[in-house]
Parts: C-alpha cells; structure tokens; sequence
C-alpha cells in the first residue's frame, strides 16, 4: 500500500504547465507560430477561388472594371462630376480599389469561419487564421486592380516617387488593419448571430458613400456642419482612399487641380489608426469571447 501511496503521490505532482487548455489560445499572437498554415489557408483561398470557371483569375479585372465604368457613367457624365474635376476617371478608380478591397476583405473575415466549418469542428488550431487568411487572400485579388490603376496612370504621366509609394502602402495598412478588426468582431458573432452577415452587407454597401470615392471632401466641407467634417475624417476609410488619392491621382493632374488634404491631416490620421487599434482589440475581445462554443454553434 505504502507503494502505491507514493505512486498517487508521484502523478499528482507531474507539471501540466506546457498543456493547453483545448480549444484557447492566445490570439492573434499564435499565428505567428502557425504561419505554414496560414500559407496553405491563403493558398487555399487563392486556388478555390474560381475554381471550375471558364474565365479565372480574368473576373478579378472584369468585375471591378464594369463596377467602375457603371459609377463612371452615372457620377461623372450624369451628375457632371467629370467636368468638375480634373481626371475623374483616376480620381474614381483610385478611391474605388480601395473601399473593394475593404469590402472584399472585411466580407471576407465575416464567414470565414463559417465558410471553415468542417475545420473547426474537428481539429484545434487558432481560429484567428481563418479571418486572417481571408484579409490576404482580399489582398491578393486586389493586387490585379492596382495593376489596372497603375496602366492608367501611366498613360496619364504618372510618375513613381517614394512619398507616392509610402502614401499608398500607408493606405493599405490602414485598410487592412480596420478589415481585419471588424472582421474578427462580426466573425465571432456570425457564428451565434447570422444576421450579423447582413448587418456587415449594410456597412460595406455604405463604405462607398461614406468615404470621398464619388465626390470630394471639399464637398462634405461646404454642404455640411463642421463638427461633422471632423468625424469623417476620422473613419479609417476616407484616410486611406485620400492616401490613394495622393499616390495616384495627384501626379497625373496639374497642381492647381489638387485640393489637398484637409487642415490638419495628420491628426486625421492619427485618429484613424486609433480607431484601427480600437477595431483590433475590440475585434479580438469579441472574437474570444464567441469562440469558445464555436464548434457546438456550427
């Protein structure tokens, strides 16, 4: 008995400090450890696409460019916005890539883990990869859109500089990080909540509207109070397509052509990169909080 004793004693003592709890993770954090899976999720993603389709990776260039040439038609010959500013067409699709590819990758992250389900329901690995991995694959079909815009510009005298180029991958990181941060809130939710997809069709319907893509915030500055001006500009959004704006369109127009940024820009854009953190961290929150009955939800 006095052995047996000892042996109880012995097991209770053994260190279960290296195992983890099933199902919790530490977040974002353990993607940087899983980062051959999050390769095969984007090249997943990438691959499946548009996978027994007659026109391929073409609907990447078809799709925006018949979404574009429809606002085109209806903004600048209709409305008149093509004579009112100079190089609308630039100008337009600058600004337009840009909320697509918010609205591509924050659409994305939404399902993702409902688009993953089969995953998820039979094997632990941190659920952030999902949302992550579609932002990237967002990403890629974007690239071809900027390929388009970058021929454009060209055409139109456009000439590469380093503050263009910062401007733009400014730009870009701001969008990311605010996809990805909504993306995680409304995929923990979409999970319980299914009508959280239909809340997220709302927000990307009035990303468009909601940033300077059509018009000019010279617009929302004369017609508008100014207290609203001041949240406007704060939107993640509108910072990153005025980015675009810069890299783009401002090189192809001549100076006077250019309104410039609002007063007091970089203040902007500081707050928008808060909001981007806000979005992140409460994204994050959110998403732990719903993952945890994940598999019994789906």
């Amino acid at each position: 008995m006095d052995g047996q004793d000892a042996g109880r004693r012995r097991v209770t003592t053994v260190d279960l400090s290296d195992f983890d709890v099933p199902g919790r993770g530490r977040g974002i954090v353990d993607v940087f450890q899983w980062r051959y899976l999050l390769r095969l999720l984007i090249r997943k993603g990438t691959a499946t696409r548009y996978r027994n389709s007659a026109l391929g990776w073409t609907w990447s260039y078809v799709k925006p460019l018949i979404q574009f040439l429809v606002y085109w038609l209806i903004m600048g010959f209709i409305f008149g916005m093509d004579r009112g500013l100079e190089n609308y067409p630039v100008y337009l699709f600058s600004g337009f890539i840009a909320v697509n590819f918010f609205n591509e990758a924050f659409g994305n992250a939404t399902t993702a883990i409902v688009d993953n389900r089969a995953l998820v329901k039979k094997i632990y690995l941190p659920r952030e990869l999902f949302p992550i991995a579609a932002v990237w694959v967002a990403f890629v079909h974007f690239l071809p859109q900027v390929a388009i815009l970058l021929v454009v510009c060209l055409l139109s005298g456009w000439l590469p500089s380093f503050a263009a180029l910062g401007a733009a991958l400014l730009g870009m990181l701001i969008l990311g990080a605010a996809s990805l941060g909504l993306g995680l809130f409304f995929a923990g939710l979409n999970v319980r909540f299914r009508d959280a997809q239909n809340f997220v069709e709302i927000l990307r319907m009035l990303a468009t509207w909601a940033s300077p893509v059509l018009y000019t915030w010279t617009l929302v500055q004369d017609r508008l109070p100014e207290w609203f001006l001041y949240v406007y500009m704060v939107n993640p959004i509108t910072i990153a397509v005025e980015y675009f704006h810069y890299a783009f369109w401002q090189p192809t127009v001549p100076g006077e052509s250019f309104h410039g940024f609002p007063p007091h820009f970089e203040y902007y854009t500081g707050g928008a990169i808060v909001v981007c953190i806000a979005f992140l961290v409460a994204g994050q929150l959110v998403f732990r909080r719903f993952e945890r009955t994940f598999a019994q939800d789906l």
